[in-house]
């Protein structure tokens, strides 16, 4: 029976733990909260085994989120003949290291590399809304139905996080440095599998991982702070069986570890090699991508890159000046160091955004050269983790307004990289609510259709 006096405890403990999460900082984001507060992972997720899918060729994947939608004529399906008003003055694409295969000019490290990957030219969906599109784009799903599905982030740590032998301190679902925004990543999964958003820049001196590393924070005054938390928990000393205090004591510690262990030292760039970083380009992005590479190289089976700025609407051609460079140099080179590092055979590299850019450039006021939204064909790149690379898959037509050859719908490349990370995209989707929902919807099936057997 509940009495006055155990309200008074609860309130007392619940105040505790709240002082102590916020001022301490034992936790790292919503995600570790949920992860604390939930324990064990519900039976329902044991089910989640892919015992029923292929033998699994990637263990990783590094997702580039190309957030706003880039253009696919100014990437990785030049148009030149389609003349000024579609190709605007990027109109001198350059030839590959694969004989056949050109793309976009300002792209040349990249096209050094394009025997590692592969260019679908012939994405496709009905939405030109960036939040519709990034939806359906990250989960392979349509909207509606009552029903909001996890990312591809967020089943990759459903399937290879810590119901299945994850052991990693560091969250197994990273996105840096904001996140994906636009929709609920974790869907009806819950909170456990959000993604851990790091904050901060990397190409800053310090890289302030949110909860994990604090500017002008030394080690010892990181220590002193534990222990002024151990001292001042004077209600948990006198319930040491509390299975509540037990769990936030778990959590402390693991929380700890992080921030004064060896696991956090992966985001500290400085351990690198000053000519890599110069290699991957001292920008956010440049950096996020040298990130990429340590965090796969430590385990974690899914990190993003939200990679902003390319909803060019106005003035698109300035802007692809100074980001296509920036682009180039950083995920050229993290192509070249997984590799160098034998990482790339194992992690899936996914470059795309929710969807493409209209292929007439709008010249006319107010947008001065400026590209909309387009979701009816766009290009997707993907390399890595058993995907072959030197290849295209699909084509658009002349001006890159519609799919001529091979169409690829978002649930076909979400699969095919299930089918590779040895989840079985065609099973039921394990959830601790009791859901009967499909991984995705059912794949064409058929030569040239579903899957993209011609790359795996």
């Amino acid at each position: 029976m509940e009495t006055p006096e155990t309200t008074r405890a609860i309130d007392r403990r619940t105040a505790l733990k709240l002082g102590v999460l916020g001022a301490g900082a034992l936790v790292l984001s919503d995600w570790r909260v949920a992860w604390a507060a939930q324990g064990p992972a519900p039976a329902a997720s044991a089910a989640a085994a892919p015992s029923a899918a292929k033998a699994a060729k990637a263990k990783a994947i590094i997702q580039i989120w190309m957030w706003g939608g880039p253009c696919q004529l100014d990437t990785f399906d030049p148009k030149p003949e389609a003349g000024r008003d579609y190709c605007g003055p990027l109109d001198k694409p350059i030839e590959t290291n694969v004989p056949g295969i050109r793309i976009c000019q300002l792209l040349p490290l990249l096209a050094k590399q394009a025997d590692k990957y592969a260019i679908i030219r012939s994405m496709t969906h009905d939405s030109n809304s960036h939040e519709t599109a990034s939806y359906i784009v990250q989960t392979g799903h349509e909207p509606g139905g009552g029903v909001v599905f996890p990312c591809v982030g967020a089943v990759v740590s459903l399937f290879k996080g810590y119901d299945h032998g994850y052991k990693g301190l560091i969250p197994p679902y990273i996105v840096v440095t904001q996140p994906l925004g636009r929709f609920s990543e974790a869907g009806f999964l819950g909170p456990m599998y959000k993604p851990f958003a790091t904050g901060g820049d990397p190409n800053q001196k310090v890289f302030a991982v949110e909860g994990i590393i604090a500017p002008g924070m030394t080690e010892q005054r990181q220590m002193s702070r534990r222990d002024l938390v151990h001292e001042t928990d004077t209600l948990g000393k006198a319930m040491p069986t509390d299975a509540s205090f037990q769990q936030f004591d778990h959590c402390g510690d693991k929380a700890y570890d992080l921030i004064l262990g060896d696991a956090g030292k992966v985001f500290d760039l400085t351990q690198e090699k000053d000519d890599l970083r110069t290699q991957y380009g001292h920008s956010t992005f440049g950096q996020s991508c040298l990130v990429a590479r340590r965090l796969v190289e430590r385990g974690v089976p899914y990190v993003a890159i939200n990679y902003g700025g390319w909803d060019t609407h106005k003035r698109h051609f300035e802007t692809m000046r100074q980001k296509l460079p920036e682009m180039d140099r950083g995920m050229a080179t993290l192509l070249q160091d997984l590799s160098d590092h034998g990482l790339l055979d194992s992690t899936i590299v996914w470059w795309g955004g929710e969807f493409g850019r209209t292929p007439k450039v709008m010249w006319e006021e107010p947008w001065n050269g400026g590209r909309g939204h387009y979701g009816r064909c766009f290009s997707v790149v993907v390399a890595g983790g058993g995907f072959k690379g030197g290849r295209v898959v699909g084509a658009s037509d002349a001006k890159g307004e519609t799919v001529a050859e091979r169409p690829v719908h978002p649930e076909d490349l979400i699969g095919s990289m299930y089918e590779l990370m040895g989840i079985d995209p065609d099973g039921p989707m394990p959830n601790a609510r009791g859901l009967s929902v499909p991984m995705l919807p059912p794949a064409e099936q058929g030569p040239g259709k579903g899957r993209l057997t011609e790359i795996m």
